[in-house]
């Protein structure tokens, strides 16, 4: 293919982007879009398997038998989630494997957020109500980004999400109707995890490198910087109800802009840990190469089975 022809095709996949077509994963490309989108969907993906390692802690010390099957319930649906958009990065033309490697070598990158401990049950509704409900500001727009099978996969996945926010806002409001010491707890938890919510939506405008090109490509709709906006002016109301502080002496309401003034995040945290060296980086690593590793014997068993019964479907069509 010479440069003319690779210059038309470019035309038309940007008068397809203009348009709000969808595009699937047989259609013309550029390389930086596939590259980009190969990124970005598999980031997703390792942030939901990541994303269930603090909650798997819990499930066997939840404090009633309702919240241990509930929290399993959600563990499941995180993995699900991973195995969509495992399959969706997969019809870019890159195979599982090579996307558990990226994975555990390292050069692929997760959710900063999934770096922290989890240290009380009250974490458990923090996590659900703050870093779901990041997550759905983040990946309600993504239901209508340009590549399809991303796309579509985001809609069973927000719905979800969705869920996994009121639950985790239900542990929340019950800890905060219970003892004093129960409604600490829920402050602390608060005051442990704000931060690093508001760090997940990314670095500030300025400074993010892919975010201009994303939005060119319709893969994102909104910056960084408005994501975490609307995410700071749905959430605030929230605590409120729960009688909870957000631990930021620089909140205020901005009559002007009807939206609420935040202080500094810290940055250089953030690229500490998006780095490698936040609290549980090795931790979280170390524990999905493990389990990469114990279930050799499992993938094995069902590629067997998979075989022997399209070996059975065979004989009988013969």
């Amino acid at each position: 293919m010479n440069e003319k022809d690779i210059k038309n095709l470019e035309e038309i996949f940007e008068q397809r982007i203009a348009r709000d077509e969808k595009i699937e994963p047989k259609d013309w490309m550029p390389e930086k879009y596939r590259q980009t989108h190969i990124r970005q969907i598999s980031q997703h993906a390792h942030s939901e398997i990541v994303g269930m390692l603090p909650e798997g802690n819990w499930i066997t010390r939840a404090p009633t038998l309702r919240r241990k099957v509930a929290l399993l319930a959600k563990v499941q649906d995180e993995a699900g989630h991973g195995l969509y958009l495992y399959s969706a990065t997969e019809t870019l033309g890159i195979t599982r494997e090579e996307l558990y490697e990226q994975l555990h070598s390292g050069k692929a990158k997760y959710s900063s957020i999934f770096n922290y401990p989890a240290i009380t049950w009250a974490d458990m509704g923090a996590i659900g109500w703050l870093v779901d409900g990041a997550a759905i500001i983040n990946q309600v727009a993504l239901c209508t980004t340009s590549f399809g099978p991303y796309a579509r996969a985001m809609v069973r996945i927000c719905k979800e999400e969705s869920f996994h926010q009121r639950q985790g806002f239900e542990i929340l409001l019950t800890l905060c109707n219970g003892t004093e010491v129960q409604k600490a707890m829920a402050q602390d938890s608060l005051n442990r995890w704000w931060w690093p919510s508001l760090m997940m939506f990314g670095p500030p405008d300025a400074e993010s490198t892919h975010t201009e090109q994303s939005m060119k490509w319709k893969l994102k709709r909104k910056s960084n910087d408005d994501l975490r906006q609307q995410f700071i002016d749905q959430t605030i109301p929230q605590a409120e109800i729960l009688g909870i502080k957000v631990p930021d002496p620089d909140l205020k309401w901005n009559e002007k802009r009807k939206s609420y003034d935040f202080g500094e995040i810290d940055w250089e945290e953030f690229w500490q840990v998006v780095k490698g060296h936040g609290p549980c980086n090795k931790e979280r690593i170390n524990a999905r190469i493990d389990a990469w590793e114990k279930g050799v014997w499992v993938r094995d068993a069902a590629l067997a089975y998979a075989e022997k019964q399209s070996d059975k479907k065979l004989n009988k069509a013969v």
